[in-house]
């Protein structure tokens, strides 16, 4: 293993400092290639060099007989891949043997999102009269409001937030930088909870942590994330009931109210379309709607 360990770990390095990969995805990465690692070792062969496409598959259908879900599988081979391309790219092997290796096909789930009709009730279950249930408010305000994912919102700094613009400065996936414009509804509460801690947006509050605890300090990911999902299960039913529901019904609502894909895309801040085109399940039905309406056959 020792040999593996020593070039994975230069991959590793590469990932974080030159791809930019955040903590959660490095895992993800360990976690996989760890794994294919030890298949490697128990299968004798001591070098990623010796390695061809038939023991890719090898591995790939010991995971499966291990009960793991296609998802699983698909990512495995997708970290695998990334591995193999680093190895062609710093010359360390001639032949890529991962390269025509197919991904196992993943069923598509529909993400859960929550109806527009219950989402008025949803942003009104924080208590307002206290600070955590303004701060909570301005949350779920611009959960909604943007369709951010946790992790970004947690980051938020003070100087994020462009109240005049109605705009916020987000460091995504791969630190990529991009700009979300937030309603009227989120500048209202982001502006009275600011007010509530006796902030507003000067030079010297850039740096403050938008959203924190009673201690004045940022509030944690957990925190957020056991308070939403108690707000939402008052509205909602199901088992991924946390604040990614909130990302999943912007994204959802965005694109049935005829919203075009592409801006959908950059607003979620997805690398490619095909992550978005998963909250094209809504159309098929609308179309009908106005295929019923419109058609002099249509209706019965």
């Amino acid at each position: 293993m020792d040999n593996f360990k020593f070039i994975l770990g230069d991959f590793y390095l590469y990932l974080e400092k030159e791809r930019g990969f955040s903590i959660h995805t490095l895992r993800a990465y360990k976690n996989d290639l760890n794994r294919f690692a030890s298949f490697l070792s128990n299968k004798s062969i001591t070098g990623f060099r010796d390695v061809d496409r038939n023991t890719i598959r090898d591995f790939l259908g010991f995971e499966f007989d291990a009960q793991l879900s296609s998802k699983t599988v698909a990512r495995r081979l997708a970290s695998i891949k990334s591995l193999f391309k680093y190895l062609m790219r710093s010359e360390q092997i001639k032949n890529n043997p991962a390269f025509h290796v197919k991904s196992p096909k993943i069923p598509r789930s529909l993400p859960n999102f929550i109806d527009q009709k219950v989402i008025n009730t949803l942003m009104e279950s924080p208590n307002v009269s206290t600070p955590i249930g303004m701060r909570d408010r301005a949350i779920l305000e611009l959960f909604y409001s943007t369709g951010i994912r946790l992790s970004e919102l947690i980051a938020l700094n003070i100087g994020s937030v462009d109240s005049v613009r109605q705009l916020i400065k987000v460091n995504g996936k791969g630190d990529k930088e991009r700009l979300i414009p937030f309603g009227n509804r989120a500048k209202f509460w982001l502006e009275n909870y600011l007010k509530d801690r006796a902030l507003l947006s000067s030079s010297t509050s850039q740096k403050i942590p938008l959203f924190v605890n009673m201690k004045e300090k940022r509030v944690p990911t957990s925190t957020v994330q056991r308070r939403i999902r108690n707000y939402i299960k008052f509205v909602a039913e199901g088992k991924r009931l946390g604040p990614h529901i909130l990302r999943h019904s912007f994204a959802t609502h965005m694109m049935d109210k005829g919203a075009d894909i592409r801006a959908v895309k950059d607003l979620l801040g997805h690398s490619s379309l095909s992550s978005t085109q998963v909250y094209t399940h809504i159309q098929p039905e609308k179309i009908k709607k106005i295929y019923n309406q419109a058609h002099p056959h249509g209706s019965k």
